[in-house]
């Protein structure tokens, strides 16, 4: 299984309606005796303009669009088909904080 690293972008099948999008692993890689889960933020193209979305720069992100923090999300790593790359860490930094402002931390 592929590692999931902490600030990776990877196409994730989120299932039903959410579709197969790009998503940032939020959380730490896990160790063998763990589940084997990763919280994502899901990239969407459909930005609304809320002070929850973080707009980011990368080349593997076509069609600008936004990281959602009120759409994080926790799934089985399987669910992740492929990496496109790694956020740079100003922007993951960017994600962090916005995370941390819609869950008050």
């Amino acid at each position: 299984m592929p590692r999931a690293d902490r600030g990776s972008v990877w196409i994730v099948d989120l299932g039903m309606a959410a579709k197969v999008r790009p998503c940032l692993v939020l959380s730490v890689p896990t160790d063998p005796q763990d589940r084997t889960l990763v919280t994502l933020i899901p990239h969407t193209t459909s930005v609304q303009g809320t002070r929850f979305e973080v707009a980011a720069q990368a080349k593997f992100l076509h069609g600008g669009g936004v990281f959602d923090a009120q759409q994080i999300v926790t799934a089985p790593q399987v669910k992740l088909l492929r990496k496109l790359g790694d956020l740079p860490p100003s922007q993951l930094a960017l994600v962090e904080e916005v995370v941390r402002r819609w869950l008050d931390l």
